[in-house]
């Protein structure tokens, strides 16, 4: 080895400034002192160990140049060993440093082609996936097929390494099979990262969101991920979803305004002339990715027919047959179990009963969720048994089929239902229909709530089976004087679907014409859809709707209905708008808009409380404050509800004329005991409610 490469070899290892400097064998002088320029110090890990490989590489070929003309002595093969040994170290060296995370990784590059060891790193790939991802072989082949092209096919400049469809139904695991993927290819060398960066597009849906998307796209393309991937591109405004078909067809997504970087973070700079202008996104070879429950052909519907002809694969995940089902099951139980021993110090078995009762959970319309959510149940309860029992490290429990549902069975002792051990225990649909049956009144208006969950639960029986469901709508107009009840069925209804497996979130967005008519013109689109947002997968109750109307010279009016209408369709699956005001105003505010009638089928006409049901609503209301009533009260109180709504119930109030005759008699309760300290200070005589005659 010349004494050139020796130093090399040196400095490489202790840098410049080490302890070998010079070929002499003296130490060398000090050089002056300079400031050091700023630099990553990972990247001069790097360097130095790429320096030390090529000079260690560069003498084991003058060495084997050495031995084609003449027999090497033992001194030349000492060192050609010594050489050997050291470009050992320098592998060893270098891939701890990379282990340790103190050198930075780097993904093989495309354009080198299909190398042996990228084929090297590819080899195996789909059996190590399918120890996790269990009963998807052809799709898990597919993807990994996908992955591997850019290597075999070559990437054209900055653009995109490939873009892949990924569809199938919910639950067949195809989001984990791709966190999986990235895992495994980052631990074989083949992706700088193991993270997948993910952009939900259903929060673009309209186009004051185009800042917020710019932003986010500019981050998911620039960040250490090498996989970005694309979630519900339905709900996504189709002016988004433009820029993003640029980026795969043509490799970058242009940009129609200036933008510039400030602090890393891409900024609207409007009509200013700046110098370092963004003028589009490329894709700096990242996998895009899309995953849909649909195939290929609503992609193209939605991006155009050039866009679905650019997509390099389409990797289609099927159901699971049972008996992957069964695996899943048993896979999720055993991790369960580990998972109790790490957490609760618990050695839990698990009857092969459950196993089966948990494989049964899955169904075509949530895929293997049921499962998931099965097994999540039985943690929760076991660790509500540890906060209530205690147990000692390493107590032995068995979870298996009793009476009445799964048991918790502990070595000594009597089993206990799992159900009781749930800390939400009990059913959410059996509790909305208590709260339900606990109004007062309104009969008809209930028994079509309640009709509500034959449809669904019919469909879903359809989806099961493989069959096309019919979807219903369920947008409605409660119709009825003030106080008849309509926010707080609104509120009921919302819950009720949720329960059902109608919405998805099951919240009540209520709003008014304030909150969704703007100021100045362009301010009420962004204004509905930004509500719209907020209230999917639950239900937006809107207020004396009526209101939105006021003729056809309110502008802004009929643009927050145009803008509402075009929402529910948008998002038919996904939101129930519940409109309520007076019947009269409702029947003339659905002439406002030619397809706003059709969209609200379901018109519910709520009727006037009688006289009885608003003493049961006075008494019922009493007892939630502490409060009891005198038998005395009911004749006094009945001949003056009974009087006041004959008179005229949309002013009387209805419900609220109960409430705020009670209020009224709490008040006069407390003057009264002020006199008579020793009266009872639950008790409300007739008296007390001041009942003019």
């Amino acid at each position: 080895m010349s004494s050139k490469d020796w130093d090399t070899l040196m400095n490489g290892v202790f840098g410049s400034r080490g302890r070998f400097t010079g070929s002499t064998g003296e130490a060398a002088k000090p050089a002056p002192e300079k400031p050091a320029p700023k630099a990553d110090p990972l990247a001069a890990l790097q360097r130095n160990a790429d320096a030390m490989t090529e000079a260690l590489q560069r003498q084991a070929q003058e060495l084997a140049d050495l031995g084609l003309h003449n027999r090497p002595s033992a001194k030349a093969q000492r060192a050609e060993q010594q050489a050997a040994e050291a470009a050992a170290l320098s592998g060893q060296l270098t891939r701890e440093l990379a282990k340790d995370g103190l050198l930075p990784q780097k993904a093989p590059d495309p354009a080198e082609g299909y190398t042996p060891a990228v084929r090297a790193g590819f080899a195996g790939l789909a059996d190590a996936l399918n120890q996790t991802v269990l009963g998807q072989e052809a799709f898990i082949r597919q993807l990994c097929m996908a992955f591997r092209r850019p290597y075999v096919t070559g990437v054209e400049g900055n653009g995109p390494k490939n873009a892949i469809l990924i569809w199938g139904p919910e639950g067949t695991g195809r989001h984990f099979a791709l966190r999986q993927l990235a895992a495994e290819l980052a631990r074989r060398g083949l992706a700088a990262s193991e993270n997948v960066t993910t952009m939900d597009l259903a929060l673009y849906p309209g186009p004051a969101q185009e800042k917020l998307f710019l932003q986010d796209l500019y981050a998911a393309l620039n960040d250490k991920s090498g996989i970005l991937a694309f979630d519900h591109y339905e709900a996504c405004h189709p002016s988004f979803l433009r820029l993003l078909a640029c980026l795969v067809q043509d490799g970058a997504a242009p940009l129609g305004s200036r933008y510039v970087l400030q602090k890393g973070i891409l900024v609207d700079a409007g009509t200013a002339l700046v110098a370092d202008a963004v003028k589009s996104l490329p894709a700096r070879g990242k996998y895009l990715v899309f995953f849909s429950e649909k195939g290929p052909d609503a992609l193209s519907d939605r991006f155009g027919a050039g866009f679905a002809a650019a997509l390099g694969d389409v990797c289609a995940a099927a159901p699971l047959a049972p008996e992957s089902r069964t695996a899943l099951a048993a896979q999720q139980l055993n991790a369960l179990a580990q998972r109790c021993k790490a957490r609760l110090g618990l050695t839990l078995a698990v009857d092969p009963a459950v196993r089966d009762e948990a494989a049964a959970c899955y169904s075509r319309q949530n895929g293997s969720k049921p499962i998931l959510a099965y097994v999540e149940r039985i943690f929760r309860s076991l660790t509500q048994y540890t906060l209530e029992y205690d147990p000692a490290p390493g107590t032995r429990l068995e979870v298996k089929p009793g009476e009445g549902g799964l048991v918790l069975a502990p070595e000594s002792g009597e089993a206990i239902p799992l159900a009781r051990l749930l800390p939400a225990g009990g059913s959410a649909l059996a509790q909305v229909e208590a709260e339900l049956n606990e109004i007062v009144g309104l009969a008809p208006i209930k028994d079509y709530v309640l009709s509500l969950k034959d449809n669904v639960l019919v469909q879903q029986r359809r989806k099961e089976q493989g069959l096309k469901s019919a979807a219903v709508s369920m947008h409605m107009i409660f119709a009825g004087n003030p106080g008849t009840g309509k926010t707080t069925i609104a509120r009921l209804v919302s819950k009720y679907l949720k329960a059902i497996g109608a919405l998805g979130g099951g919240q009540l967005v209520e709003v008014s014409r304030a909150d969704l008519v703007g100021r100045y013109v362009g301010h009420t689109a962004p204004l509905v859809n930004q509500v719209i947002s907020t209230a999917l997968g639950g239900v937006l109750f809107i207020d004396e709707a009526y209101s939105l109307y006021r003729g056809e010279q309110d502008s802004f009016g009929l643009e927050a209905i145009d803008t509402l209408v075009k929402g529910m369709e948008d998002h038919r699956d996904e939101l129930v708008v519940v409109l309520a005001g007076y019947t009269k105003e409702m029947q003339e505010f659905l002439t406002a808009n030619s397809g706003l009638a059709s969209r609200f089928p379901n018109f519910i006409e709520f009727p006037d409380y009688t006289a009885d049901e608003l003493l049961r609503i006075t008494r019922l209301q009493a007892k939630g404050k502490g409060y009891r009533m005198e038998d005395a009260c009911d004749a006094p109180l009945l001949a003056y509800y009974a009087r006041r709504q004959a008179e005229d119930a949309a002013t009387a109030g209805n419900g609220r004329l109960a409430r705020n005759k009670l209020e009224q008699a709490i008040l006069n309760q407390s003057r009264r005991l002020v006199a008579e300290p020793n009266a009872p200070l639950d008790l409300l005589l007739w008296t007390d409610f001041e009942l003019e005659e």
